[in-house]
């Protein structure tokens, strides 16, 4: 029993690497179309999110399976943590589709001013980098490659703040429309890292039995 269950999460967390690699590409996609005021490259980063939105939904079922039929305390933890991946998952592929979306609402308008351009270019990189760690940790379970995840994060936390000092800054000459799309533009990249750092903590929470708050 023990070997059919195991058998079934490495499929499960095989399944939850390709989404974990769709997320980074749709917000590497959507960070493109921002920047370059691309309508193609928008859409496309929009459509990922159905198809993120479906492998989640699997993913889901099959873990609500292994919750069920989990035959030791280790292995019900297991299911539950890869569960609670599901969730950072799909909030990581609605977030790159927000960033989607403002880029083709703006559009043929470019959605951020060319000076925070940089910002924001930084702020793709990381978000995919982060994508990519936590797409390691989770295929590898491995509780060391998850802890690293939380330098790109503060990286990315700095590079928020970055930009609430230039919209508050006396600088600022864009107006209030574009402010608020870079606020709330702003939001979606440190959310989409939370979240990334949060499956490494999952990760870590499986292989060690840490409880989220002692992950840090």
């Amino acid at each position: 029993m023990r070997a059919v269950f195991h058998e079934q999460l490495s499929d499960l967390t095989g399944q939850l690497g390709l989404t974990c690699a769709l997320t980074g590409e749709a917000m590497r996609q959507a960070t493109l179309a921002l920047l370059s005021a691309d309508l193609v490259l928008a859409e496309t980063a929009i459509s990922k999110d159905d198809e993120i939105s479906a492998l989640s939904k699997d993913s889901e079922e099959r873990a609500f399976a292994l919750i069920a039929a989990g035959p030791t305390e280790e292995d019900l933890r297991a299911a539950v943590g890869q569960m609670q991946v599901v969730v950072d998952l799909r909030r990581m592929g609605a977030l790159a589709r927000h960033v989607g979306n403002v880029a083709r609402r703006r559009h043929p308008l470019h959605a951020v001013p060319v000076d925070v351009h940089r910002q924001f270019e930084q702020m793709g990189e990381i978000a995919v980098a982060l994508s990519a760690a936590a797409r390691q940790a989770l295929l590898t379970q491995n509780p060391v490659a998850a802890a690293k995840l939380q330098a790109e994060d503060d990286a990315m936390d700095a590079l928020h703040q970055q930009l609430f000092s230039l919209l508050l800054g006396s600088q600022w000459q864009h107006g209030v429309g574009p402010a608020v799309d870079v606020a709330l533009l702003g939001r979606y990249y440190e959310r989409f890292a939370d979240h990334a750092v949060q499956i490494g903590r999952r990760v870590r929470f499986v292989a060690t039995g840490a409880t989220l708050s002692q992950t840090g």
